[in-house]
């Protein structure tokens, strides 16, 4: 036992629990706080009087952005953070970003108080009207489906080392969020302070050398191999995205990345086949498909009958889908890095030279096919701004969209250039994640690119707010179609001659009369343009960045493009 920095030789369970956030990397602390936090916030002043290392608390107006800072700040920087929120109502309002962040492998811990269960006695007894209404008969139920692992503090003494096993938990192959629950009465209580350090190393899982070969063997005979990918380790670490385009234009393998949360290869290499495997994978003999959920849509693309498929990642079978059928005639497990290279150790050299030829000419028609310059009709479109955004990220700048830009018609070399939201679906990912990554990096250009109805899911005031409060010069791109999109033609795929194709506004697809998104990020202070007219679009998102990076100014760029 060792005696606090006051000269107390307890402290309490809520002071352990934010030291060892501190002791695990946490650097952060993203809060939304409510009448659970009485412990937390005595902790951290006290902490702050005293000068102990505690993670920096940043208040945050809404759980969603919370985890979703949390979520792309990870991004950013590969270390997890720390949310905590409002017992049971603030954990639901932050289930939809974790439900984003476990389909994307997302380390993070995400605490709540639990409800004060005793009516009087012990400090943090039940002290409000309240305490009875949030009482919950299963609170860990709102988020058991969404984390790997939860945990309950029943006992101050166990502070230390469940924060410890939390985090060993969350960053196990395949990471993941976890949950702690915190009652407010435990996180009141003294316990002695923890002087032993963490000592929770993160388990590693490595693919098998059998199976390695038996997938090395395949991709070398194979006449038409293709990888397809979602997500190889393309950021933060950069590992696993050079691993892959050292490998593919090695062997002369086209990759199509297919539904990507972020790049796996880069957009300039002769190898990149694109994001629509269509073309690709009715011809391919053996197929890698490396960290992706959904490799092709079985509706639409059909395997030869003789190809073979090689599933690989840190979870093959993605398991946390309970129905996916997709076969797997050899399943490698382990980190793409760590795959690709044990491929690469045991693929021999061979003269690929003409099908490299052939693989690199194709990909570059289709690649300036796509990037073609549309004629200009006085009418933006979301192709138009795309291409715009892209020259303006460069060589360094960072581009998150969700139901913004359009990844086609862009290209980046860089491996953590490009995110696009998880295939969860929780609207609102986009602008929070971007906020997360600004603050991990504040001199980089950020740009988060979002659909109409992307934006306003994203509790947009709250994200200003957070904007201006952290001082983050965010440049916010809200492509206004006044339509649900992803919904309008969803159902025009569905029912392509039915009485919806037919009418002149789909049901339940209208955002209009749209707000003035220009008015919303104005109330936090943010510079903010309307474009319209396809010729000033250039000139006024040069204007944006000078902003940007000269005032260091939070921007709202508004984009009114057509359906």
């Amino acid at each position: 036992m060792t005696k606090a920095e006051d000269g107390r030789s307890t402290v309490s369970a809520g002071e352990v629990f934010l030291r060892r956030l501190s002791e695990n990397g946490v650097e952060y602390f993203f809060a939304n706080a409510g009448t659970d936090f009485a412990p937390v916030i005595e902790a951290i002043a006290r902490g702050n009087a005293l000068g102990e290392k505690l993670p920096e608390t940043i208040v945050i107006p809404h759980e969603s952005a919370a985890i979703g800072m949390a979520h792309g700040y990870y991004l950013a920087t590969g270390r997890p953070q720390a949310v905590m929120v409002h017992t049971n109502v603030g954990l639901a309002n932050a289930v939809m970003g974790l439900l984003n962040a476990a389909s994307d492998q997302i380390p993070m811990l995400v605490a709540s108080g639990i409800t004060s269960v005793m009516d009087d006695g012990p400090l943090g007894h039940r002290t409000s009207p309240i305490a009875w209404g949030q009482n919950m008969r299963d609170q860990f139920g709102l988020v058991r489906d969404a984390t790997k692992w939860d945990g309950l503090l029943a006992f101050p003494s166990q502070a230390a080392e469940l924060v410890d096993r939390a985090f060993a938990a969350a960053m196990s192959d395949p990471r993941g969020p976890v949950y702690l629950g915190l009652p407010r009465e435990v996180l009141c209580a003294e316990t002695e302070l923890p002087t032993a350090p963490p000592r929770n190393a993160p388990a590693r899982i490595a693919p098998q050398p059998a199976e390695l070969d038996a997938a090395a063997a395949l991709l070398d005979k194979a006449e038409r191999p293709l990888i397809i990918v979602q997500r190889a380790d393309g950021a933060p670490d950069a590992e696993g995205f050079a691993a892959l385009g050292a490998f593919a234009e090695q062997h002369a393998i086209p990759v199509v990345e297919m539904a990507i949360t972020r790049s796996s290869l880069s957009g300039l290499s002769p190898m990149h086949a694109g994001f629509n495997m269509a073309p690709e994978i009715a011809e391919a003999d053996v197929i890698l498909a490396l960290d992706v959920i959904v490799p092709w849509l079985p509706h639409r693309d059909r395997l030869a009958e003789s190809a073979k498929v090689i599933a690989a990642g840190a979870d093959p079978y993605h398991l946390r889908t309970p129905v996916r059928n997709f076969p797997a005639d050899i399943a490698l497990t382990g980190r793409s890095a760590d795959i690709i290279a044990g491929l690469a150790e045991r693929m021999p050299e061979r003269d690929r030279s003409r099908r490299y030829a052939a693989i690199a000419e194709r990909n570059n028609k289709r690649r300036e096919a796509s990037l073609a310059a549309r004629p200009d009709e006085g009418v933006l479109t979301s192709e138009q701004v795309s291409r715009a955004i892209n020259r303006l990220a460069g060589d360094h700048g960072r581009v998150i969209t969700e139901l913004g830009a359009k990844i086609p018609a862009m290209r980046f070399a860089g491996h953590d250039q490009i995110f696009q939201n998880p295939l969860a679906g929780g609207l609102g990912w986009g602008f929070p994640a971007a906020l997360g990554m600004q603050l991990a990096d504040r001199e980089r250009l950020t740009i988060a690119t979002l659909g109409d109805g992307a934006y306003m899911f994203a509790n947009p005031v709250a994200c200003h707010q957070i904007a201006e409060a952290l001082a983050l010069p965010l440049m916010v791109i809200v492509f206004n179609n006044g339509v649900w999109n992803a919904v309008r033609n969803t159902s025009l795929q569905i029912y392509p001659d039915g009485y919806a194709a037919k009418a002149n506004q789909v049901p339940l697809t209208s955002l209009e009369p749209a707000p003035d998104y220009c008015k919303v990020a104005e109330a936090s202070r943010a510079w903010t343009v309307r474009i319209s007219d396809p010729k000033q679009l250039d000139t006024m998102l040069d204007e944006a960045a000078r902003i940007v990076r000269e005032e260091r100014r939070q921007v709202l760029v508004e984009v009114m493009v057509k359906p």
